[in-house]
């Protein structure tokens, strides 16, 4: 068997990420957001079935993305192998090959919000990346053939070609690497964005204070305010919009009297509300982690909206992120006395970039899904029966107020703790609504009555504390709230999907 038919699926692996890194590399020089492959990434999300979105998130979490585009590359770079193999006898097949991957991230990239004829150009640096690299390591690998067809057995075979073909191949392999890096250097409209929040200085943002009895003595509780690099993070963005606060502008329009265009300055200027707000996802488990407490510092959307005047028959806001991710949500959460904010900072500091940086929406009540735009950039006032966000075409609800919900924190679940006096504690919510008390049973028990932390509103969640007598032996230990209307959290078992899951938090722990 000649030996140069072996290295022809290496040429298409090589020859192909070499097209997809200096197609980052361009994306990155022309300042485009999504490079080809994170087009195709966000693509392939929005396709994404609902209820398998659903369950990448509860066994990947924030780990998803980078799932999704590690997996991607395997799988192309297998393709691209497939497609050289294929290539020795059939060239046709790797031109048309190469062909539709161009063109699935031509349209990709032209579906990206906000696309232009710009952001078509790295597809245009990849393909003839494909064409020329290609072309050249088919011409060294058949002068090879040509060369191992020469030779008579037992003779040695002449270095020169196969010697052509690897310098070649390698130079190209370097070439991914080094382009894959600049690419990542080029990029950095980032940090340049990090370097002015970090500037930033906001009149009227002040520092958090946890509220005197919020937080209760019990070692490994969750913590009541939750720092905002503990802050969990979902969204659909793969590479997360850097924007300069002089650039960022926010347009509300629609069925509205009188449209407003905002700059960051301007609304900076106005007057800043403050305040501790609860934020969870709607695909939080019973139990889960998916939830936060901040100090979040912003203006009211109430104020604003009022400005814009709605005309009559509105009922909803259709947010739009800078990435072009959307939620619809109802306009009278958005005007009536609940603290919905254009949030500005978080904890006493500018927002993250992650958490939505310069400005994001943060409404209490409602799951994120239908309210919670990161990086948010256009608010049109419209009918529900006109819209459909994000997360609406993928099977879930078009309203998702929060549930009642509680979690016990400590003692973890399987732990091993000591026969006696055992100290119970953890944290429930019900934001715009408020907790009145939290309850727990042992072993299917009689309910007991924790002691809770103080609030400052009813937006945020209250910590819980318990102390109760353990026999030696295994134990089931549940919890739940009962809400200031005096609504008992319901013990029925639903899925996250599609508003909310619901059910009793249980552990199982073993006293010794």
């Amino acid at each position: 068997m000649q030996r140069s038919r072996r290295w022809w699926p290496v040429a298409g692996a090589v020859v192909g990420l070499l097209g997809l890194a200096l197609s980052y590399l361009a994306a990155s020089l022309l300042r485009v957001r999504a490079s080809p492959p994170v087009a195709v990434a966000d693509w392939v999300t929005a396709l994404t079935p609902g209820s398998l979105a659903e369950w990448v998130i509860q066994h990947f979490g924030t780990n998803d993305k980078k799932l999704l585009i590690v997996g991607m590359l395997v799988v192309l770079a297998l393709i691209f192998a497939r497609l050289g193999a294929a290539a020795r006898r059939r060239w046709w097949v790797a031109a048309l090959g190469f062909t539709v991957i161009g063109a699935v991230g031509l349209v990709a990239v032209l579906r990206e919000h906000d696309a232009s004829v710009v952001n078509a150009l790295p597809i245009a640096v990849g393909a003839i990346t494909w064409a020329v690299g290609f072309s050249m390591a088919a011409l060294w690998l058949r002068r090879w053939e040509v060369v191992e067809a020469d030779t008579a057995p037992g003779e040695p075979e002449p270095s020169h070609t196969r010697r052509a073909f690897f310098m070649g191949i390698g130079g190209m392999a370097a070439a991914t690497v080094v382009g894959g890096v600049l690419g990542r250097i080029a990029g950095g409209a980032r940090r340049k964005v990090e370097e002015s929040r970090r500037l930033l200085r906001l009149e009227g943002v002040t520092q958090p204070r946890v509220p005197d009895g919020a937080r209760l003595d019990v070692p490994g509780i969750s913590a009541w305010m939750t720092p905002a690099d503990e802050f969990y993070l979902i969204d659909t963005a793969y590479i997360k919009p850097a924007i300069e606060p002089q650039q960022w502008r926010l347009r509300i329009h629609g069925m509205v009297e009188n449209e407003i265009t905002l700059t960051y300055d301007q609304l900076v200027a106005r007057k800043l509300t403050e305040d501790w707000m609860t934020l969870n996802c709607v695909s939080n488990s019973v139990g889960g982690d998916l939830i936060g407490n901040a100090w979040w510092s912003g203006v009211k959307l109430s104020g604003l909206l009022a400005e814009a005047k709605p005309l009559a028959g509105a009922d909803a806001v259709l947010q739009t992120s800078e990435d072009g991710w959307t939620c619809g949500t109802p306009l009278a959460a958005l005007t009536d006395q609940r603290n919905a904010l254009l949030a500005v900072a978080m904890n006493g500091e500018a927002l993250p970039i992650e958490h939505g940086f310069p400005v994001r929406t943060i409404v209490p009540g409602l799951y994120g899904y239908v309210s919670a735009c990161k990086w948010v950039v256009d608010l049109e006032v419209t009918q529900f029966d006109r819209i459909t966000g994000y997360w609406i075409d993928k099977g879930w609800s078009e309203m998702g107020p929060v549930k009642i919900a509680s979690r016990i924190d400590v003692p973890a679940d399987g732990a091993k703790v000591p026969a006696g006096e055992t100290v119970l504690g953890g944290v429930a919510w019900h934001q715009e609504t408020g907790i009145s008390a939290v309850e727990v049973s042992v072993d299917g028990g009689t309910w007991t009555r924790a002691t809770l932390g103080t609030v400052p509103s009813l937006d945020t969640w209250v910590q819980w504390r318990l102390a109760t007598e353990l026999a030696p032996g295994k134990h089931e230990i549940r919890v739940r709230a009962v809400d200031r209307g005096g609504a008992v959290q319901t013990g029925v078992i639903t899925a996250e999907a599609p508003n909310g899951a619901t059910g009793w938090h249980m552990i199982e722990v073993t006293a010794k």
